[in-house]
């Protein structure tokens, strides 16, 4: 198992350490410990640009997914499951919003790129997918944090 961690933003501090644990841990739930994935946590300028360049919507987001799993090259190494990108500034307003710490939303948009690398879909699909991604980030999020809820 491969964590690579970059930090190119400056508005909020980035434990690598704490990240690689519980991407780790989450791996470990996934049956995934023989697998490959990138972080990256940037700024809403940075995502901003990624979004409209690759799904054509001008606006920040709080994380995208590139799966290597996925598409033309995808047999190439079935080891590296891809990139997972957060924004730290939507990570922030989305904690707010949501009630949770910042580390919370940032291991949920771990969690939740973890999942779209691995497949699940919640946009374009059925009800029944989405509920299915849903319901193992809820399960997820929960073995992470037991006391909490999201």
């Amino acid at each position: 198992m491969k964590i690579q961690i970059e930090n190119k933003q400056k508005h909020y501090k980035i434990s690598k350490r704490e990240i690689r644990l519980t991407v780790t841990n989450l791996l470990q739930c996934l049956n995934c410990l023989d697998k490959e994935v990138s972080i990256s946590f940037v700024d809403d300028l940075i995502i901003r640009e990624l979004n409209n360049q690759y799904l054509g919507r001008n606006k920040p987001t709080n994380v995208l997914s590139f799966s290597l799993q996925e598409g033309e090259f995808s047999g190439i190494n079935h080891h590296i499951l891809g990139d997972i990108v957060i924004s730290t500034e939507t990570a922030e307003r989305d904690a707010v919003k949501g009630r949770l710490t910042f580390s919370q939303e940032i291991d949920f948009l771990i969690i939740h790129g973890l999942l779209h690398l691995l497949g699940y879909n919640h946009e374009n699909t059925s009800r029944e997918e989405a509920k299915k991604m849903q319901n193992m980030e809820k399960l997820l999020f929960k073995i992470i944090y037991p006391h909490d809820q999201i």
